[in-house]
Formats: C-alpha cells, structure tokens, sequence
C-alpha cells in the first residue's frame, strides 16, 4: 500500500503547480478585451513613477559645498568660474543659482524674480507625467467596473437566452469578466495611486532644498563686502 501510494503524491506535487499557473492565465484571459485597456495603463503607470522616480532622485542630489565656492568666487570676482562651477553641477539647484550669478549687478528683486523663474521651470519638468499617473490612478478602477457591468450585461443575456435551461457555466464568461476585471483595475488603480503620492512627496523634498538654496544664496548676495 506504501508503495502504490507514492506515485500518486509524485503525480499530484509535479502537476498542481502547473495547474494552478495555467489557472491564473486563464482567469486574466477571461477578462475579455477590457483588460487590454488596464494592461496599457499599468505599463504607463510604471514607466513613468520608473522614469519620474530616478529623475527625482537625482535631482534631490545637490552638493552642499557649492554655495561656499560660489561665495568664494564671487568675492574674488569670477563671475565666470561660479557660472562654470554652476553648469558642472546637473541639478535644479544649481542651475537657479546659476540664473542668480548671471544677474549679480543688477537689484536684487530682479536677481530674485529670476531665480524664482528658473524655480518654477524646474519644478514643472519634475512633476512631467504625475497627471497622466493620477488619472491612471482614478481611470483604472472605473474602467475595471466598465468591465463589471459588461460582464454582468453578458451574463443576464445568457441567462435569458437559456431560458429554464440555466447552466453554471453558462453563466461563467460574463462573471469571469465581471469579477477579473473589477480586479484587475482595482490592482492597477491602487498602485498607481500609491506611486503618485511617493513621487509627489519626494518632489515636495526637492522643492524644499531649492528653497532653501535660494534663501542662502540671496543671504549670500546681502552679505556687506
């Protein structure tokens, strides 16, 4: 009996994996053509928190010994060493500072309105593609309910085709849809939902750096000679 039985168990571990991953396939593809839709919007969503992400990142990276050889510069009188310093350095921060050594000479509200420009342009490249993600976030669940609706629709037209002949499986394609897809948008949409908001806080991060560059570098040109 010991002996008869292990084949079986043999049998049973080598084949329920497989079973279960052609399960999984199975139920993504009873979804239906509204999953094509959800599958190009979790691709978007993560190519931009990817790509957004890593471009944050780098940004964030500003070298805290810069202000200090700018300052050593710009008392000495190179103007064009800070600038070339500036332009070194591949980063938000820099390159506001960068705007603000070019226009040492002149008042210093323009020096500042400047700065605040460059701010401002740099800050909009950094949040490029965060609307796109939000709508992700908010488009996918609906249009997982999209797919629920046309499921359920599926479902009750082939229940009344069956008439007294109702089926289990008849009814099967349209729950699949309507079940999968609900799923599937909810998976995407929460994910999207939560790159979103890492990125918009890593973004606020940068912005606070940038601030506070620019509040030293004005105290740097105020600084009496």
């Amino acid at each position: 009996m010991i002996q008869s039985d292990m084949p079986n168990e043999m049998a049973n571990a080598v084949t329920e994996p497989e079973g279960i991953s052609l399960k999984f396939i199975d139920l993504a593809m009873k979804g239906g053509w509204i999953m094509i839709p959800i599958l190009v919007l979790s691709i978007i969503a993560v190519y931009i928190f990817v790509d957004r992400y890593f471009a944050i990142k780098k940004a964030g990276k500003i070298d805290t010994s810069l202000l200090e050889k700018v300052k050593i510069y710009i008392t000495g009188g190179k103007i064009d060493a800070a600038l070339a310093l500036c332009k070194s350095n591949d980063n938000p921060a820099s390159r506001m500072i960068e705007k603000g050594v070019s226009r040492i000479g002149r008042p210093l509200t323009d020096v500042n309105a400047a700065i605040e420009t460059v701010g401002n342009l740099e800050i909009s490249k950094l949040e490029k593609g965060l609307p796109v993600l939000a709508s992700v976030a908010g488009g996918a669940p609906m249009i997982g309910f999209l797919g629920t609706v046309m499921g359920m629709i599926q479902a009750f037209y082939d229940m009344s085709n069956a008439g007294n002949n109702i089926d289990v499986t008849l009814l099967s394609a349209g729950i699949y849809q309507a079940m999968v897809t609900t799923v599937a948008g909810l998976i995407v949409g929460i994910i999207a939902y939560f790159a979103y908001n890492i990125l918009v806080t890593n973004v606020e991060k940068v912005v606070f750096k940038m601030e506070a560059t620019t509040s030293e570098f004005m105290d740097l040109l105020n600084e009496p000679v």
